[in-house]
């Protein structure tokens, strides 16, 4: 059996289906009971007619029993449906008058009526065989009467019994049908309404739905406002990004177009090269812009469903081969850039995006910190956590700086540095991602900046 698509039919199927079946069971039923009644209605019949022809068995001087068959008895049996009608009397010494060849039934203990279903001539009968004695004054002599019919009209008033329980049983189903159509059908009308208010909506509508719905639906309800409520934040976090990242790309594509055209009016070649040398930087920044792009959508693509394939990633080896693939571009920047790490600790992460962490804050602190100045990565432990630090002694940012440039696209520089404000914002999601958490603050030495990272370590299970 296959199910309706619909709400609405399988409602109606679930509740007009163990209906019918009942119907069904019951017309059974009904049926056996008519067929009882209309054997039992007969069956009196057959009884007073037999009674009424007993009454007229009488014992004759010669001790032969006689009868006067009273026809007005068997008239009582005479149907709509032309039944025919049969009799038998018989004495102790046997047949006495009417069909010879009619069956009767034996007398059983007891005596009194007996009934049966036979055939005679062919035809299926109802038999009823009347077990008497008439008295001689001296002695008394066993007689007995058998009556038998056709049944065509106790079939006819079984099958009639049958239809009107029936018709009645098909309106009563019909009704049910009918009242359980409108029961679903009303019960149904909020989710309509429910459907009409959504597909009124125009595609930017993402406000909660407010319909009054019943209780069973509403948390329905409440997980799709909170799904649009999440999309809408989604939506509106992507177009902010992407209108602030057209803008970032926009001013190195600017300058990149410039100085090519700089470059092809030049009047020397010293000219040339230094606008091809100033669109060059400005690619190298449109790069770096697009990285950390790219970057930050896989960051925000991990936190919202949950892809992160979590590992045990050695934090102070990580930190030193990072570090050291970054000695030679600070050194040519001008920045003395080491690292102080003791044993190994061990933080539950994905060793890709922690690497892309600890690079961003270094590159930071290259780009920023300026000529002369000292630049230390730490790994240690601290207060029961595992702990990535980075501490420079450049210009730093000032202290009403540290929660802003936690933004995108937010900058603590006020120089004409390139930068897109992604590298901390960056550095802040992927350590939330893992369950760390970023402190921003002056460093020891007074000036320059210190970043902070405290992980949950990794403890093998046993």
């Amino acid at each position: 059996m296959r199910w309706p698509n619909s709400l609405r039919g399988r409602l109606l199927a679930w509740l007009m289906g163990p209906l019918l079946i009942i119907g069904i069971v019951a017309l059974a039923d009904t049926y056996r009971e008519a067929v009882r009644t209309a054997n039992a209605v007969s069956d009196r019949v057959l009884t007073g007619s037999a009674l009424a022809i007993a009454e007229r068995v009488v014992v004759a001087e010669n001790g032969q029993l006689e009868v006067d068959i009273p026809y007005v008895a068997l008239e009582m049996l005479t149907s709509a449906a032309q039944d025919r009608v049969f009799y038998r009397v018989d004495g102790p010494d046997g047949f006495i008058t009417g069909y010879k060849t009619l069956p009767i039934i034996e007398q059983a203990g007891g005596g009194g009526t007996s009934y049966s279903d036979g055939l005679f001539r062919g035809e299926p009968i109802r038999l009823s065989t009347l077990h008497r004695t008439a008295s001689t004054g001296t002695s008394s002599v066993q007689f007995a009467v058998t009556i038998a019919e056709t049944t065509d009209a106790r079939n006819q008033l079984a099958r009639s019994i049958l239809l009107r329980s029936a018709l009645r049983l098909a309106i009563l189903i019909g009704s049910a049908a009918a009242i359980a159509w409108l029961a679903v059908t009303f019960s149904l009308k909020p989710l309509d309404r429910l459907r009409d208010a959504i597909a009124q909506r125009s595609p930017n509508d993402l406000h909660p739905i407010d319909q009054s719905v019943p209780r069973e639906v509403r948390s329905l309800v409440d997980t799709v406002n909170s799904f649009m409520s999440r999309l809408g934040s989604a939506l509106g976090g992507m177009r902010h990004f992407t209108g602030n990242a057209s803008h970032q790309l926009r001013t190195p594509l600017t300058i990149i177009r410039t100085q090519l055209a700089l470059a092809a009016r030049a009047t020397s070649l010293d000219a040339a090269r230094d606008a091809a040398r100033t669109g060059d930087d400005a690619v190298v920044h449109a790069e770096r812009i697009i990285t950390q792009l790219l970057l930050l959508a896989k960051v925000d693509e991990a936190a919202s469903e949950r892809l992160l394939n979590l590992d045990a990633v050695n934090l102070t080896e990580l930190a030193q081969t990072v570090t050291g693939d970054h000695i030679s571009k600070a050194h040519f920047a001008g920045i003395d850039l080491g690292f102080e790490g003791g044993p190994s600790l061990h933080v539950r992460g994905e060793a890709m995006l922690l690497s892309e962490l600890i690079r961003n804050l270094i590159e930071n602190v290259i780009a920023y910190a300026g000529r002369g100045s000292e630049a230390t990565v730490k790994v240690y432990s601290a207060a029961g956590s595992a702990v990535f630090e980075i501490e420079d002694t450049g210009p730093g940012i000032s202290g009403d700086q540290f929660q802003t440039v936690r933004h995108r696209f937010v900058r603590g520089q006020s120089d004409n540095k390139p930068g897109a404000g992604l590298g901390l914002p960056i550095v802040d999601e992927i350590a939330s991602l893992f369950g760390g958490r970023m402190e921003l603050s002056t460093s020891s030495a007074g000036s320059g900046l210190r970043i902070r990272i405290s992980f949950a370590p990794y403890i093998p299970e046993r």
